[in-house]
């Protein structure tokens, strides 16, 4: 399927004078989730992992993931039509440079790619002698004769007691910098930024719970949102005000094209803006000024009501967890429990919770060579039994009008081999020291990332992840700018990514997970959302403190951990974080599950 389908693209290519077409995973919001209609890669190339790319030439063809996806690319994508590389690498900017002759037009489609992508593209497509020609149209959605309709969700109000800051205070908090700065208007194109701008949810997308829109915020604090308007009720027209006017997406360019008229200075973030939009301000005779989002930062900052909904959903979430990891160690070695009877019963435990919306990611529930795959989906084709001697992994979480939950938790089938108890025990002494870390205001997360590798590195081990990433309070699981990490390049050294790079503010919300992975074996990973927090200052201090409070609740798996090889203080955290799941869950468990808790989180060393 995949070979005719590569073949209709080249077909088309032959059509449109071009040598190649780049195809990202993005749809035009250019979120990481995204609604069937717009998964094309997946179609093209039948992978369905959330991040890569395609370059289809006349002759070749390549498809480029980070290092969560490789395994699971080689195993979806046939190798006969596709070569599958590590973005990290091999970039394939480098591949074209090898791959393209010269004086080559290589199309791409400008709704799928953002401003800084497309000049990185472009010029990695010079330097291989070529072009990068933006498309009028996309050859698959030409050749995608059954494609699923575009969602037709509701857009709905997200009451202040969660938000913590009404809309028209949000907007006229950033509207001051506009007008400081000497701009108009901005463009904002994430729709998790115009749904904290506007404090609105949606049902457009599967785990992220946001509507398929795009803002202007003006310099006056007024808005425009694109959306769809069948889609806003009475109710949710009376929540926007007079000041935030609702029109249909197709009037964007129209709207777009006013500012040029006007010759006025319009803002975007090149990071998240389809080029489209800039080149339509451009050709239209507006200033474009190029900046961060200016949403992204506040967003990120959770406020006081948005930590206390944060805390609260973590507690329910946590009811859930405990339910199902009391329902796994009394099942699992019978073995009747498949990957998938697993992640279908862990949502059930999340769905007594009346409040809870849905999951804020398709689960990864892999058991023995599946955990290795980092972002491995189960399938009715891939299920696999839960077996003795297997580790499981299980990476979950759950969306809350309250916030946003992602855990991870490894657990042992039976007797685990001492080499998964050695490697368990090194990931979680990681996990503790990022836990525990104090840091300086202004630090960086990418400057964190080390603590968690440490003990991995002492035995020449790592994982091919970020060690955190920030988590949106309601909105999507993986939310930026900060993150904790450095990209890998297993041919040179670690360089850092840009989201690294930001500073840790007292208010964000990041995870803590680091992991190990044996290809074809197991996988191990333990992850604990945390806020940052302002800590105490020790006597003599010479300057001011900051640190993590763990939120998530739930037993880390003692049978895996090696005790000799925690040191005293690795010992009295994981005591402490045992007991303060135990206190904080029993009051609301079933006695059997109860019962279960308080071994499950019993003193490491008695």
């Amino acid at each position: 399927m995949n070979g005719k389908r590569l073949q209709l693209v080249r077909n088309w290519l032959t059509k449109h004078g071009l040598r190649g077409f780049v195809q990202p995973h993005e749809d035009e919001f250019l979120g990481e989730f995204i609604p069937a209609a717009a998964e094309r890669l997946a179609w093209l190339t039948g992978f369905t992992g959330s991040a890569g790319t395609a370059v289809v030439l006349e002759d070749r063809a390549a498809l480029f993931v980070d290092g969560r996806y490789t395994i699971q690319a080689r195993t979806q994508v046939e190798s006969s039509c596709y070569e599958v590389l590590n973005s990290s690498a091999c970039p394939p900017g480098r591949w074209l440079t090898d791959a393209m002759g010269e004086d080559a037009a290589v199309g791409f489609d400008p709704r799928l790619f953002s401003v800084s992508r497309t000049k990185q593209m472009a010029q990695a497509v010079e330097r291989a002698g070529g072009r990068l020609v933006p498309t009028d149209s996309n050859p698959i959605d030409e050749q995608w004769t059954d494609r699923p309709p575009l969602p037709a969700g509701s857009i709905l109000p997200h009451p202040i007691r969660y938000a913590g800051e009404s809309s028209a205070d949000k907007r006229s908090r950033l509207a001051a910098v506009l007008e400081q700065n000497g701009v108009a208007a901005t463009v904002l194109t994430s729709c998790e930024s115009v749904a904290w701008l506007l404090n609105v949810r949606g049902s457009d997308l599967p785990y992220s719970p946001v509507a398929l829109a795009i803002a202007i915020l003006m310099g006056d604090g007024s808005a425009q949102l694109f959306a769809n308007p069948a889609s806003a009720t009475d109710e949710v027209r009376s929540h926007l005000g007079d000041a935030v006017s609702l029109h249909p997406r197709s009037a964007l360019r129209a709207s777009l094209s006013a500012f040029g008229a006007d010759q006025a200075t319009v803002q975007l973030d090149p990071a998240t803006t389809p080029v489209w939009i800039q080149t339509l301000l451009t050709e239209s005779g507006a200033d474009v000024r190029h900046a961060p989002d200016p949403v992204e930062l506040p967003r990120a900052v959770k406020n006081s009501a948005e930590l206390r909904g944060m805390r609260d959903v973590h507690e329910i979430d946590g009811l859930a967890m405990a339910k199902f990891l009391c329902w796994l160690d009394a099942t699992a070695l019978a073995g009747n429990v498949s990957e998938c009877s697993a992640a279908m019963q862990l949502e059930a435990f999340r769905r007594e919770c009346p409040d809870f919306k849905s999951p804020s990611f398709p689960t990864i529930s892999g058991t023995g060579p599946h955990g290795a795959i980092v972002h491995y989906r189960a399938t009715p084709e891939t299920d696999r039994q839960l077996r003795p001697g297997d580790l499981y992994l299980v990476d979950s979480g759950g969306q809350y009008p309250g916030g946003t939950t992602d855990v991870t938790r490894t657990v042992a089938v039976g007797h685990p081999e001492p080499q998964m108890c050695d490697r368990f025990t090194r990931v979680l002494k990681g996990h503790i020291s990022l836990a525990s870390a104090r840091f300086p205001i202004g630090t960086p997360g990418g400057q964190l990332d080390i603590l968690a590798r440490a003990p991995l590195w002492q035995a020449g081990l790592s994982y091919d992840h970020g060690t955190g990433h920030g988590v949106g309070s309601f909105l999507n699981v993986h939310e930026g700018p900060q993150s904790i990490s450095f990209r890998i390049d297993r041919t040179g050294p670690p360089t850092v990514s840009k989201s690294a790079l930001v500073p840790l503010t007292a208010g964000m919300v990041i995870s803590n997970e680091p992991g190990y992975y044996l290809e074809d074996a197991y996988g191990i990973r333990i992850e604990n959302l945390v806020a940052v927090r302002e800590e105490p200052e020790p006597e003599g201090a010479e300057f001011a403190l900051l640190g993590f409070e763990t939120l998530t609740l739930a037993p880390i798996d003692r049978r895996l951990i090696v005790a000799d090889m925690l040191n005293p203080d690795e010992v009295r955290w994981l005591d402490n974080y045992h007991r303060r799941v135990q206190s904080t869950l029993s009051p609301r468990l079933a006695p059997s599950t109860r019962a279960w808790l308080a071994e499950a989180c019993a003193p490491l060393r008695t």
